[in-house]
Order: C-alpha cells, then sequence, then structure tokens
C-alpha cells in the first residue's frame, strides 16, 4: 500500500505538432507557441509550449499510469519556474506527500524537472480520490 515517500517517475517530451494540436485544442493560439518568429524574437529565443500543456503530464500520470483505476482529481496547483520546449526530455515526479485514509485521498507533490539539467519547470500538489486503490 501507498505511503507517505513512495514516488513515480515518467519521462516525456512533446513535439510542435503536440504544441500546435493543444493550441486549436485550448484556442490559445499565442505567437509565442505556434510561430517560429515570434518565439526567436522573445525574452526565451524560441518558442515555448503552453504552461498547462505542460502541467497535463499530471493528468496523464493518474488517468493512466499510477493506480489510475478509479481516481478522481480533487484539487490541483500549479506553479511554473521555468519555460519548457519541445524535444526536450522532461522527466514528471509525483510523491506521496500525505494519506488521508478515512476519505480514501491522498496529497501528493507533483514537479517536472528537465531531464539534462535537472532544472525544476514546474511544482505543485494534487488531491485525488480513489475508493478502489486507495484502501488501507
Amino acid at each position: 500500500m501507498l505511503q507517505p515517500g513512495d514516488a513515480f517517475r515518467h519521462k516525456f517530451s512533446y513535439t510542435q505538432q503536440d504544441v500546435d494540436t493543444y493550441a486549436a485544442v485550448s484556442g490559445d493560439v499565442n505567437p509565442l507557441h505556434i510561430d517560429e518568429a515570434a518565439g526567436a524574437a522573445s525574452m526565451f529565443g524560441r518558442r515555448i509550449i503552453h504552461g498547462f500543456l505542460g502541467a497535463s503530464v499530471f493528468t496523464k500520470i493518474f488517468g493512466a499510469l499510477w493506480y489510475a483505476d478509479g481516481h478522481v482529481y480533487m484539487t490541483q496547483n500549479i506553479k511554473w519556474l521555468r519555460p519548457m520546449f519541445t524535444e526536450v526530455e522532461y522527466e514528471a515526479v509525483v510523491t506521496v506527500k500525505e494519506i488521508f485514509p478515512e476519505k480514501n485521498r491522498i496529497l501528493y507533490d507533483c514537479a517536472v524537472y528537465e531531464a539534462g539539467s535537472g532544472d525544476q519547470t514546474i511544482a505543485g500538489e494534487a488531491m485525488l480520490l480513489n475508493k478502489k486503490q486507495y484502501v488501507w
């Protein structure tokens, strides 16, 4: 059974096609994400991915990879620390922070790191309910 400190790691990256698709679906067509010239002229020197696209890795983890059967997202807070880019490998880490057995809930620490440098790009927490998996 899960205990505080248990962690799950997942490496991932995004392509420009992923960013373009996200822009179309979300309606966020800010040139900083989709226009090469605008990205090059920005303070970042190139296009950046959408912050919520970068953070969507947590829904992938909780929805498909980590005790996924029965998960219900209760809350998620996010702090963006650095921009994220296409074709760069990142590692998401979710760590059990606190367990609430009487409510079948776990509070997770959520982080994303650039795999090559170790620089953290996203920090946050998520509370999930799971009456199938979180039974102590």
